[in-house]
């Protein structure tokens, strides 16, 4: 099956690409399914129900909203986050919901929403289940879906196959683990993003793919911007301050002389840009899950390292980073998991961590074999890593964690140009691991915030 950077890569809204991207993307595939039979003028009551990890953390990473107005035909590239809260409380005020924009429903929210925490779908821990009911209170029909992290969403007919995308494409360089992509570029003398590129255009032109790619790089500096413009309180109750405006007037104000030394200084701004992008994301504004909202501030923090300190950063640097960190995270994807509620926060920060390794080392003069390493690098320190949020947010630890992880991407990426491409364990053998890992790990440590940090801080 094919994988496409604008798979991985896509154009959302926060705070969780498998709590909010996701089940909107769902929502809005359920009131579509709807169309072909000429149901929706006969849907006379709906219910939604959430399982497993959508059930228990649901409230906090805004799936409700993104499901409501989702059915309302709403998509998570071009809806206006700013109408998601009252749009939905409207919905649950008026006890009505628009079908795709057209057909008034009635929906009650204690009768037809339901969270059921403690019981998950047999394929995956982020499971859904759409009900349409006629006017007589009979079932037109049922669907489950399951979000399977990244934004990523099959249904109950895709049993077992829930790493793939249903796209059976004729890629001319396929490729499902790092030795297959290796093999290609030493076989033809190509980069990892010549690789992607070639791949890509199977789908669309070349001139559409570096215009899609600029588009990605354009939101994530967006994103950026807002998060270091915007101050207050997260929403969600916890009353975590954001950050990131305040550091930046603090490093703005510093003259170059005034900080330790330039590479303190890198890290300052590192961690800036991560913080306003997470922050941002916590905050239910657009960004790119990369590959995942939860870790979406790495590879856009380390894209600004390399556009602001990197000498020779340019256009066609940022296409390069971008379509060799899709490479590597296709790898994931395939073999493994980009879902926390799967295989834990290794398989979002672990993974982002290593995109954005092998980005950097590619366009700062790394052979395919050393971006392999500075990917194997920012994965292998990330294993076990779990996803306990704290009130089921996505703020603690997940906003700190994405700086942390960036700065760890840089360091890999560096370490790897070091040498010479050739190390101990492949990063085929540390996807492995990584997911033996995810699925060896309690299921309390996977999204469910009923493990680790967030049952033993103590809220006040």
């Amino acid at each position: 099956m094919a994988i496409s950077l604008f798979d991985l890569l896509k154009i959302g809204i926060g705070p969780s690409s498998s709590h909010t991207v996701g089940p909107m993307v769902a929502a809005r595939r359920f009131a579509e399914s709807l169309k072909p039979f000429d149901r929706l003028g006969h849907v006379g009551r709906l219910r939604l129900q959430l399982f497993g990890s959508l059930g228990a953390t649901g409230q906090g990473h805004g799936t409700v909203p993104a499901m409501l107005l989702g059915l309302e035909g709403h998509r998570p590239d071009t809806v206006d986050p700013d109408l998601l809260a009252p749009r939905s409380n409207h919905i649950l005020r008026q006890g009505e919901i628009l079908l795709l924009g057209e057909y008034a429903v009635p929906f009650r929210e204690a009768d037809d929403l339901i969270f059921r925490g403690d019981e998950t779908l047999p394929f995956h821990p982020n499971g859904m289940r759409f009900t349409a009911f006629n006017r007589h209170g009979e079932v037109v029909t049922e669907r489950t879906y399951y979000s399977i992290g990244g934004g990523f969403v099959v249904d109950e007919q895709a049993v077992n196959t829930d790493r793939i995308v249903d796209d059976a494409t004729h890629l001319p360089y396929a490729f499902s683990t790092s030795a297959e992509l290796l093999k290609h570029c030493d076989t033809h003398g190509l980069a990892m993003a010549e690789v992607m590129m070639a791949n890509e255009r199977a789908w669309q032109s070349e001139p559409e793919v570096r215009a899609g790619i600029q588009r990605i790089w354009q939101v994530m500096q967006e994103c950026v911007q807002n998060g270091i413009r915007h101050e207050g309180v997260l929403p969600g109750g916890l009353g975590i301050e954001r950050r990131a405006a305040s550091l930046y007037r603090s490093l703005v104000d510093m003259e170059r002389q005034d900080l330790i030394s330039p590479s303190l200084s890198a890290m300052d701004w590192v961690n800036l840009y991560a913080l306003a992008v997470n922050e941002e994301n916590a905050a239910g504004g657009r960004m790119v899950t990369a590959p995942t909202n939860g870790a979406a501030g790495i590879i856009p923090a380390v894209l600004h390292y390399y556009w602001h300190w990197c000498p020779g950063a340019n256009e066609e640097g940022v296409i390069r980073f971008l379509l060799t960190a899709a490479a590597i995270g296709i790898l994931f994807k395939e073999n493994a998991s980009i879902s926390g509620a799967e295989v834990g926060c290794q398989g979002e920060v672990g993974s982002a961590c290593a995109m954005a390794a092998a980005g950097l080392a590619a366009v700062t003069g790394g052979t395919p074999h050393q971006v392999e390493n500075a990917a194997e690098i920012g994965m292998e320190h990330h294993l076990g890593l779990t996803c306990d949020p704290i009130g089921g947010l996505v703020q603690v630890p997940c906003i700190e964690r994405n700086a942390i992880a960036a700065m760890d991407a840089i360091n890999s990426a560096v370490l790897a140009l070091r040498g010479d491409g050739r190390h101990f364990v492949s990063l085929d053998k540390v996807i492995q691991t990584m997911r033996e890992t995810g699925h060896d790990m309690l299921d309390k440590y996977k999204e469910t915030s009923r493990g680790g940090l967030a049952v033993n801080v103590i809220e006040c």
